[in-house]
């Protein structure tokens, strides 16, 4: 099978790898991470953080779209995973080039939080619509629940209480801007812990760019697996973003924090309707439940606050809610998704 895919983001090439270890025999074009194949482009061209970091490379993301739809008659099969800004426009252009071409859009676009009108652009170009979180059928009515992938790669939760003695991981996310605006933060509050504290760096990093993107280091131990560092740790300070999710389905204790430019972040104030950044949180929201961690976001976030919030914080709770989100999530999405695109 010739499949067209359209994978952006680092954690949409994680989800890609589990599929593509469920398919057999594919020939695969389009933007992806070098791992898998030759890509047309590579992932990274696109992988860009706030709204200034955006527009220079509009004029690039209408090239690659219209060449991504002409590669597409050769296609049996189309693959968007997550990036609605990108993934939307070439549904269109390759639907109104290649109308007869199957288009499955993995990771739907989070309309739940912004943009409703995104709702019937997904649905008048794409034919299926895999979507990740059970709530999602309340704004696309197409859509099928094929379960969530961190379902397939996280292990169990943990059923007993780490002591404090047990590593402390640091997750400043994976984008240099990000990590640069939390790594100072890091450096600050990691002196007042004795145990082991593992600095979680993600593996498309290069290893000579370490220090150029995260600084002085001294005192971090190196990790490159996000799941072998939490299922180590007693506590976790992590970034916004699909960690808070993986710690919370682990059932280690954690607080979110997050620091954008703050024009961004006054933008995405103003448009997004949720009451909360972390996935955890939301997803509770949807289930009728408190949030079930601390949020520390631009003003709020500073050394005080982390240490107030790492030693409030109630890891039972956290072990109960673990089984929670599990059973609210029910399964992995692996199976599901790779049926969608065999057919």
């Amino acid at each position: 099978m010739k499949l067209l895919v359209s994978a952006l983001e680092p954690s949409a090439n994680a989800h890609l790898k589990t599929i593509l270890n469920n398919l057999k025999n594919v020939e695969l074009s389009g933007i992806f991470d070098s791992q898998f194949a030759k890509p047309t482009l590579p992932s990274s061209t696109f992988n860009v953080m706030g709204f200034w970091d955006v527009l220079p490379k509009i004029a690039a993301a209408k090239r690659a779209i219209k060449d991504l739809a002409k590669e597409s008659l050769q296609a049996d099969h189309v693959l968007l995973i997550d990036s609605p800004a990108f993934n939307l426009p070439l549904a269109k252009a390759i639907k109104e080039l290649n109308p007869n071409v199957k288009i499955t859009y993995y990771i739907l676009p989070q309309v739940w939080a912004w943009k409703e009108n995104r709702v019937k652009k997904v649905e008048r170009y794409c034919d299926n619509l895999a979507s990740i979180l059970p709530f999602e059928k309340k704004w696309y009515k197409r859509a099928i629940y094929v379960g969530h992938p961190l379902m397939d790669s996280l292990p169990l939760a943990r059923n007993e209480l780490l002591s404090n003695e047990a590593p402390i991981a640091f997750l400043p996310g994976s984008r240099p801007k990000e990590i640069g605006r939390l790594m100072p933060l890091f450096r600050q509050i990691a002196p007042n812990f004795k145990s082991k504290k593992l600095l979680v760096v993600p593996p498309f990093i290069q290893k000579d760019k370490i220090a150029q993107i995260y600084g002085n280091c001294d005192g971090f131990e190196l990790v490159f697996d996000t799941k072998e560092a939490l299922t180590q740790s007693h506590f976790a300070f992590i970034c916004s973003g699909t960690a808070t999710l993986e710690a919370a389905l682990l059932g280690v204790p954690f607080v979110l924090a997050y620091k954008a430019n703050p024009i961004d972040y006054f933008i995405a104030r103003r448009f997004v309707k949720l009451e909360h950044a972390g996935l955890a949180n939301i997803l509770f929201d949807f289930m009728n439940k408190p949030p079930l961690h601390v949020e520390l976001l631009q003003n709020d976030l500073n050394a005080k606050a982390l240490m107030d919030a790492y030693s409030s914080n109630d890891p039972t709770r956290f072990i109960k809610s673990a089984k929670e989100l599990r059973n609210y999530l029910k399964h992995g999405s692996a199976s599901n998704i790779t049926k969608l695109i065999a057919v």
